[in-house]
């Protein structure tokens, strides 16, 4: 086993793929030894802070079939992941810098499931800092701090940073998965992605 493989995830917290991905990349942490580096995407951050309806949001595309809906939905639970039905759609953008913040001390894996579970599962609005404070003081951190970090803008630039590397490696599509120079765009099965995996490890 190389220890110098690392696969690259691209995603968003309010990309309800990418949620369901996490399933996969927790399997993934069990069955290989593999490193992951996670790099945040602007899905949609024309979104205001205070939110946004998802009919507004999609108002200049064909309506979503509401068996598409359904999919989405089946696929959560098949893979044991809870999961509401969401309306509105939150502004990401204060959850991707504490999660940089988080990860700095050690959090940042529980500060995204965390966070990923808070959104989906419990339908709470993740730009609201009542909520983000919930989040940190969840996975150990001081929510007192939040605020101080957010306002200070600490860990704008490492958001911008991954953005950046988004766009440079022309990634439009998430989730999105690097590894060893292939790649894998939008939600796949589990055995996808081992595939990805395993057959770069015997090149």
């Amino acid at each position: 086993m190389k220890e110098d493989k690392l696969l690259e995830v691209f995603y968003d917290y309010t990309c309800p793929w990418c949620y369901l991905g996490t399933a996969n990349t927790d399997r993934l942490k069990r069955e290989r030894d593999i490193s992951f580096r996670w790099t945040l995407f602007p899905l949609h951050p024309e979104v205001p802070l205070d939110g946004m309806e998802l009919t507004e949001l999609f108002r200049h595309r064909p309506p979503q079939p509401e068996e598409s809906k359904g999919r989405i939905m089946n696929a959560a639970a098949k893979l044991g992941l809870p999961m509401i039905r969401r309306n509105r759609i939150s502004n990401s953008r204060r959850a991707q810098e504490l999660e940089k913040w988080a990860a700095a001390l050690g959090k940042g894996d529980d500060f995204r499931c965390r966070t990923f579970h808070a959104y989906f599962a419990e339908g709470k609005d993740i730009a609201q800092l009542p909520v983000l404070e919930e989040i940190a003081e969840a996975v150990g951190l001081p929510r007192d701090d939040v605020w101080d970090v957010l306002a200070m803008e600490l860990f704008a630039e490492a958001v911008h940073a991954d953005w950046l590397r988004a766009r440079q490696m022309g990634v439009s599509s998430i989730p999105f998965y690097l590894f060893s120079e292939e790649s894998l765009v939008g939600y796949r099965p589990y055995e996808d992605i081992l595939r990805l995996v395993d057959t770069a490890f015997r090149q």
